[in-house]
């Protein structure tokens, strides 16, 4: 029983480690309840909005956003580009991965950074629209 349950602990970080995320890369795009024009709108959502792929179709991805809700997207709206949006009230950005290092700017929740790197320690090196950048805490973020 204990083999197993590391076992599926191994399987669980693995598959966690291997999510698939995208942003928007348009100014807005509409997230549907199923893959199809035609379908109920939910949402709109706008340019940098993380989102989680769940299912791959040839014109059509079932996401899942910050909230745990899942929605289609027409995968030409989706971009490359790695975005986190800020969850928790606020979030400082340091000028190092470090809790004493001199704060870089805050951000707080609802706004877009561009992940640029994973760093050592669950730290994230992040950049803001206007250019700024920094590090915060994983925990402080959805879309990584």
């Amino acid at each position: 029983m204990r083999a197993a349950l590391a076992l599926l602990g191994i399987l669980l970080c693995a598959f966690a480690q291997a999510s698939d995320f995208r942003s928007v890369q348009e100014t807005a795009a509409v997230l549907y309840d199923a893959p199809s024009r035609a379908a109920k709108p939910l949402v709109v959502v706008s340019k940098h909005y993380p989102l989680e792929l769940i299912v791959n179709l040839e014109a059509w991805v079932k996401v899942r956003d910050h909230t745990g809700a899942l929605a289609w997207i027409e995968k030409k709206y989706l971009s490359e580009k790695r975005m986190l949006m800020v969850t928790a009230p606020t979030a400082e950005v340091r000028a190092r991965p470090e809790e004493g290092a001199p704060q870089a700017f805050v951000a707080v929740s609802g706004v877009a950074l561009e992940l640029v790197e994973i760093a050592p320690g669950g730290w994230l090196r992040v950049r803001h629209a206007d250019g700024a950048g920094g590090y915060l805490r994983a925990t402080q973020v959805w879309g990584g």
